[in-house]
């Protein structure tokens, strides 16, 4: 299954798409199954590109074949990005969308199609993925080389007991200048990971 990540930027930040497949692994019979994400696609859309322009870039990428029989959309909507997930979702795309407002809280809550997420939650999951060697990443992607340097830059301080929390800071000083890239992977890796419990869906699974 598909999962398209959204982070949306403003004035000084880029909009960026990320394409994850996850991928099952089971490694023998009766076994739980692993899973692995593998970057499949990743845009950057030029400066200033208005949220219109956004929307109908978006709006393309869910129309293709690959994606239509079995995919998410998961838009970030903190501040402008609320209104710009009621035109996604007003273009009707052929698959459900996901909106997650970024937080500086401590924990993730929500329904439906509807969350509050910590960045911490977000990049917390993309290092366990990579720790894991489970984040696949095709060097031929455009941006790859891009995305590789933003996550080498996310820094997770440690919080109380020694667990990962606090904050999150992009960059060796804590001032990066961007993870548009490594936020819209974040975003597909999160819904991605919750697919088991069915968000909004009871315990049922979502393929």
């Amino acid at each position: 299954m598909f999962f398209v990540g959204l982070d949306l930027g403003q004035k000084q930040d880029f909009s960026a798409v990320a394409v994850v497949e996850r991928e099952e692994h089971r490694l023998a019979f009766l076994s739980p199954a692993l899973h692995s994400m593998r970057v499949r696609h990743l845009e950057r859309m030029p400066l200033g590109t208005p949220y219109v322009n956004v929307v109908s870039r978006v709006s393309e990428i869910m129309q293709h074949p690959a994606l239509t029989p079995r995919s998410c959309l998961v838009a970030d909507a903190t501040g402008v990005g609320a209104p710009v997930v009621e035109m996604l979702r007003a273009a009707r795309p052929p698959c459900r969308v996901t909106a997650v407002t970024i937080t500086a809280g401590e924990k993730a809550h929500g329904r439906g199609e509807e969350w509050h997420v910590p960045k911490k939650d977000l990049m917390a999951g993309l290092q366990v993925l990579l720790e894991d060697g489970r984040l696949k990443i095709h060097r031929n992607l455009r941006e790859s080389a891009t995305l590789v340097r933003e996550l080498t830059d996310v820094r997770l301080n440690p919080g109380a007991g020694g667990h990962l929390g606090g904050h999150v800071r992009m960059g060796a000083d804590g001032y990066g200048e961007h993870d548009d890239l490594a936020l819209a992977v974040a975003l597909a890796c999160w819904r991605a990971s919750r697919m088991e419990i069915g968000i909004g869906y009871g315990t049922q699974r979502l393929i």
